[in-house]
């Protein structure tokens, strides 16, 4: 086999190999597989802390497999740590960031064969799997797992109530949290980080049953030594991402996103790989699919009791899959080689308390609803399993903020009251810009019965409660969510997917000729990306496409 390196120009390829030399990569050695370690490994992200012990046992896989492993990193966000302020503008951005940053390392150097992904987090694993959908040169992804969790979530959603209701000091909340965050790996709750980590193996771009493996654990160390063995043999079969992630394999990852009743902000980014691959995932799909995949998965948001530790005891995804096999496409391809009937064939659910089955399930419909309307023409997303029942046929008086800050001020004022529909807008990928995650926002509202929240902003895959979010059009782009007043009645019925505000068509016409909006932000990086993106119903790729 004739590695890339090999193809150059012969005064090319001995300049390249001098340069790798300096690097310290044997002469010799150079016939080779070259294989890319895109790693994101830092000092700041829990979920990437443990990265580079990770990528050392990758590297072992890959010699031993005949090939060369070459690392290097790139950027990632701890979503936790950005929540809540300035910060979290950043966040969605990072995705296409760290996409672009893998293929310039990849494209740019023009001398790996094969690429190995490490990650973990929110923006960061969708980042890497663009990447990987871009190149297109045969890809794995080695998921960094799961934090233990050594209380229940509901202990630890109580500690931050008793927090918030002045019960609780800073110091005695993060030792409390600390137990429920203890070190390495994704954060136990099924947040964007674990629904994302769980999607790319659906998608067939990671191992079996790695999605949810305990940080450091052995089995997770031993898998990592295996997919670097494994990118060798995709090399040598010349098996790449775009023969892995198909129609059909993005189908049953939203089929596997509405089961586990997983973040929401999965609907932004599987239209946003897929993009990568010309393939079109309107946000109608998704509802079809929601409608006819029930929903089995009992974890936390979903439930008070279970972790993605306790799903992974389950089963993990290959079980959850198995349980699935019916809705799902078993013939796509994997970077096992095989299928992903063959993969999960072996996996049995083990915890029915867990994961349910087809035929008792949570609920017979998926985890998530897209509703539509005066208020969302494009469309909005809530996570309808965790919204209670009493709940999912609402209507209120509007009360409008025009910022995270702005609502965040009401409250301290006491404003909020039982009834109303919170609308938080100007949080938009344009209007942001960055499209905040406004989960402090749904923490607070959790104090409350009966209060609704609308906004064109997103949410963390933590969120739960009458959380409605990525409203699209969004209001910096001249979205009816933009024209509301305060005390306009919004209707909200999640069974039939609708959204409403009650204006005549007339009304919203002479509200609009009053409408402007001129951005304040004064970073250059967030202004470029308000202009250069489309909306959220299109995943918030990039309008050059």
């Amino acid at each position: 086999m004739t590695n890339v390196i090999n193809k150059k120009a012969p005064f090319t390829k001995a300049i390249m190999k001098a340069h790798l030399c300096s690097c310290g990569v044997a002469y010799q050695n150079m016939d080779k597989p070259i294989i890319a370690i895109a790693n994101s490994w830092n000092e700041i992200v829990p979920g990437h802390i443990h990265l580079r012990q990770l990528a050392d046992r990758v590297k072992v896989g890959i010699e031993q497999a005949g090939g060369i492993g070459l690392e290097f990193n790139t950027i990632s966000v701890c979503d936790g740590i950005a929540q809540g302020h300035a910060g979290m503008k950043y966040s969605l951005p990072s995705r296409d960031i760290v996409a672009d940053s893998v293929e310039i390392m990849v494209k740019g150097h023009g001398i790996f064969d094969g690429m190995v992904a490490l990650s973990s987090c929110d923006k960061i694993v969708p980042g890497m799997l663009m990447a990987a959908a871009r190149i297109n040169i045969p890809s794995l992804v080695v998921l960094g797992g799961v934090m233990p969790n050594f209380i229940k979530p509901k202990e630890s959603k109580q500690a931050r109530r008793d927090f918030l209701d002045g019960k609780l000091n800073e110091e005695k909340l993060v030792e409390i949290s600390n137990q429920y965050y203890p070190g390495p790996g994704a954060c136990p709750f099924l947040g964007t980080a674990n629904t994302m980590q769980g999607l790319t193996e659906a998608l067939g771009m990671a191992l079996p049953n790695s999605s949810w493996m305990s940080a450091l654990s052995d089995e997770q160390l031993e898998a990592a030594e295996q997919a670097g063995k494994q990118i060798v043999e995709l090399v040598k079969k010349k098996v790449t991402p775009k023969q892995i992630m198909t129609l059909e394999s993005f189908e049953n990852a939203i089929s596997v996103l509405l089961a586990m009743g997983g973040s929401l902000n999965a609907c932004l980014h599987l239209p946003a790989i897929a993009h990568e691959l010309g393939i079109h995932l309107p946000l109608e799909l998704l509802d079809r699919i929601s409608r006819r995949v029930p929903f089995i998965a009992s974890v936390t948001p979903n439930s008070h009791e279970f972790t993605t530790n306790d799903l992974q005891r389950a089963g993990g995804m290959a079980a959850l899959m198995n349980e699935l096999k019916s809705y799902i496409h078993l013939d796509v391809l994997t970077v096992t080689g095989k299928t992903i009937g063959d993969n999960i064939a072996q996996y049995p659910v083990l915890d029915r308390d867990v994961i349910h089955s087809v035929a008792s399930p949570v609920d017979p419909e998926g985890g998530i609803a897209v509703l539509k309307g005066n208020l969302a023409k494009d469309g909005a997303l809530i996570k309808q399993s965790a919204v209670a029942g009493d709940l999912k046929l609402f209507t209120g008086p509007a009360k409008t903020f025009n910022s995270e800050e702005a609502f965040d001020q009401a409250y301290e004022q006491q404003l909020i009251e039982e009834g109303d529909v919170i609308v938080i807008r100007y949080e938009g990928p344009k209007g942001g810009p960055g499209m905040r995650e406004l989960h402090r926002c749904t923490e607070i509202l959790g104090k409350f019965k009966r209060v609704a929240l609308v906004t064109d902003g997103r949410f963390s895959g933590a969120s739960a409660g009458l959380s409605i979010g990525y409203v699209s059009p969004e209001a910096a782009e001249g979205g009816v969510i933009g024209l509301v007043e305060d005390g306009d009645m919004i209707m909200i019925d999640i069974e039939n997917r609708s959204l409403h505000v009650q204006l005549s068509d007339e009304e919203l016409v002479v509200r609009s000729k009053d409408f402007s909006f001129v951005s304040a932000e004064s970073s250059a990086l967030l202004r470029l990306y308000a202009d250069s993106t489309k909306s959220a119903a299109f995943g918030a790729i990039r309008k050059i496409f």
